[in-house]
């Protein structure tokens, strides 16, 4: 359990289902606090009043809402996200300053910021060390479930640890984050130190997955760091051992996230290797990994390598398409450029039956290397999403 936080969930009736959808997580103490956001032009009001509290450096309180963008809502959109953050900070009696705030949702909705502001005395009175799964299910939307991973690390022979709450499922694209994620720490690290760190497992984590190439308009990442634990990362090992350690907390939910995509059956790791550079190699595993075709193709369990060989040849990347070797697991499909036969595609099919595999593509060229982890794509996918508001 990390030490000094608590979290908690209600309902305010933002979605129709009436489930939770109201979840706030707090530090006992003014807590180090940095950030990632999205990379969309379009951004919600939250993640623009997040950008400029996290200035300050200082975070006591995270609220956030789902089921409901607060994006595209204009004046009274950044308004409502004032207001969210205003009634956390009455309730508790800590500076509206140190609130960030987040939502997830439809876009271009108002809020409904009445029915939050109704609910947050609640909320605040809910408050518990245990509540993190709570707050992990509020912050669902299509989910299918909570997404929540707790790691510990050791200095000196004292331990710390790292709690993180996820959400995501479609709007999934290596673009930033491309979800919700709020972690907690009870290290004390200072401020440049956490973001170094919070860029590190970010850049390992939620920048290399995608479920349907749609970068969100109100991606963020938020981690606070209380020190509650008496452990201070004061040398640089210290904090690259914290950095790994977020890095491998991030990676299990981002995975987790994949694995829930809407209506995924498979959960795909696109691996190439000795690609001329890095660069080249994930412009090779993105376009593979975001192409209909090949995610389709997973879903039908369709060893179609000439589609991966199609995706790679539109990425952009320089590559000699007759060295290229593809092999699903440990099954090789294509040698220089051409197919195995017809044995090798009957075991590809078995590999690709299930839940998890990865394809590792071998363009011959360099060093580079670069991975990304994907889903097929479903029919489930587009029921899901042609009738998303109803």
């Amino acid at each position: 359990m990390v030490e000094g936080f608590k979290a908690s969930a209600v309902s305010a009736d933002i979605k129709k289902n009436g489930k939770k959808d109201l979840a706030l997580i707090v530090s006992d103490s003014p807590a180090s606090v940095a950030g990632v956001f999205t990379r969309n032009r379009v951004q919600a009001a939250p993640v623009m009043l997040d950008k400029q509290r996290l200035a300050g450096g200082v975070c006591r309180a995270i609220i956030a809402n789902s089921g409901n963008a607060n994006c595209c809502t204009g004046k009274k959109g950044m308004e409502d996200a004032v207001s969210m953050t205003r009634a956390v900070s009455e309730a508790l009696g800590i500076d509206p300053q140190h609130v960030m705030a987040a939502s997830t949702g439809v876009i271009g909705e108002p809020l409904g910021i009445e029915g939050i502001e109704e609910a947050v005395p609640g909320l605040a009175a809910a408050l518990a060390p245990d509540g993190f799964d709570a707050a992990a299910q509020a912050i669902m939307t299509t989910d299918t479930r909570a997404k929540l991973v707790t790691k510990q690390g050791e200095i000196s022979g004292k331990t710390y640890a790292v709690t993180a709450i996820a959400k995501g499922a479609g709007m999934i694209r290596p673009d930033m984050a491309t979800m919700l994620c709020f972690a907690c720490t009870d290290l004390a690290i200072d401020v440049v130190a956490l973001q170094e760190a919070l860029d590190y497992a970010n850049m390992r984590s939620f920048n290399r997955i995608t479920i349907d190439g749609d970068t969100s308009t109100n991606d963020t990442v938020l981690i606070m760091a209380n020190g509650a634990s008496g452990v201070r990362a004061k040398k640089r090992e210290h904090r690259e051992a914290f950095a790994v350690l977020l890095s491998g907390v991030f990676e299990d939910l981002a995975k987790m996230i994949v694995a829930d995509g809407e209506g995924a059956t498979k959960c795909v790791e696109i691996r190439v290797v000795n690609a001329a550079s890095d660069k080249e190699a994930r412009l090779m595993a993105d376009t593979v990994a975001n192409s209909n075709l090949v995610k389709t193709a997973f879903f039908g369990e369709d060893a179609n390598w000439g589609r991966i060989m199609a995706a790679m040849g539109r990425s952009g990347a320089d590559f000699d398409p007759d060295r290229v070797d593809i092999s699903f697991g440990s099954v090789k499909m294509v040698e220089n450029g051409l197919g195995c036969g017809p044995d090798a595609e009957t075991a590809a099919t078995e590999v690709m039956q299930k839940e998890e595999f990865s394809v590792v593509i071998d363009v011959k060229s360099g060093p580079g290397r670069a991975s990304v982890l994907t889903c097929d794509f479903s029919v489930d996918y587009v029921k899901i999403n042609a009738d998303y508001r109803s």
